[in-house]
């Protein structure tokens, strides 16, 4: 059953333009009707996976009829991505709690990122690896209590990037192929390209956006026909 999440579609929800539905899923609920060969995606995994997975395609398919279309399957690819119809760009996000799905028909728009993350602090092993050298020295100016939440927004935003560029590039990019900005006052990001990649050249950059309500983190990419 899609229900209503208050918080979630007032903070997020204009992350993205208005030709962009979202909507928002329990993966917790009881296993949602799946629609023609999105069952084949669970049928050898996990009754938390084959949740997570109903939830995703339940708010796609409401996302869907926010537009003004009939819900269509979202397939899975041997990339385990998802395959979205022909016409339509998205983007499926979860944690334990939320599940949360992009969805737009707009021709401009090439692709959709969107990433959902707890906003609990990342490990300081991982810095390294998520965050290049320049990132690395932004956190080292920020507050000792501030670095490891800042650090899991890092994260969060090139996971939404990585999943807009994907749908062109079809290449999984190290953390280290991007390089991000922030401007925190405005809630916005830029992310450069640090390698060349399939339909991206090293120094492309493409914006986003993103918001911090109480324990999570959303990051929003738009990527539009004029990035690339």
């Amino acid at each position: 059953m899609i229900q209503q999440k208050f918080a979630f579609p007032e903070f997020a929800r204009p992350l993205f333009s208005d030709v962009v539905a979202m909507a928002w899923t329990d993966p917790r609920a009881p296993m949602p009707r799946l629609i023609g060969d999105e069952v084949l995606a669970v049928e050898q995994v996990s009754a938390a996976r084959a949740r997570e997975f109903g939830a995703g395609r339940a708010a796609a398919h409401a996302a869907m009829e926010l537009l003004g279309h009939v819900p269509r399957p979202v397939l899975q690819g041997e990339d385990r991505a998802p395959v979205w119809p022909l016409g339509l760009k998205g983007s499926i996000t979860h944690t334990d709690r939320d599940c949360l799905a992009v969805v737009t028909d707009a021709p401009e728009i090439v692709a959709l990122g969107l990433d959902l993350e707890p906003m609990s602090p990342l490990e300081p092993s991982l810095w390294p690896v998520i965050c290049t050298s320049s990132e690395m020295d932004w956190l080292a100016g920020l507050g000792p209590s501030q670095r490891g939440h800042f650090a899991k927004l890092i994260f969060c935003a090139k996971e939404a990037v990585y999943k807009a560029q994907y749908q062109v590039s079809r290449t999984m990019l190290d953390f280290q192929a991007l390089e991000l900005s922030f401007d925190l006052s405005a809630g916005q990001f830029s992310a450069r390209f640090r390698v060349d990649a399939p339909g991206f050249k090293a120094g492309t950059l493409i914006p986003g956006r993103f918001a911090i309500l109480s324990n999570s983190v959303f990051a929003a990419v738009e990527l539009h026909a004029e990035t690339i």
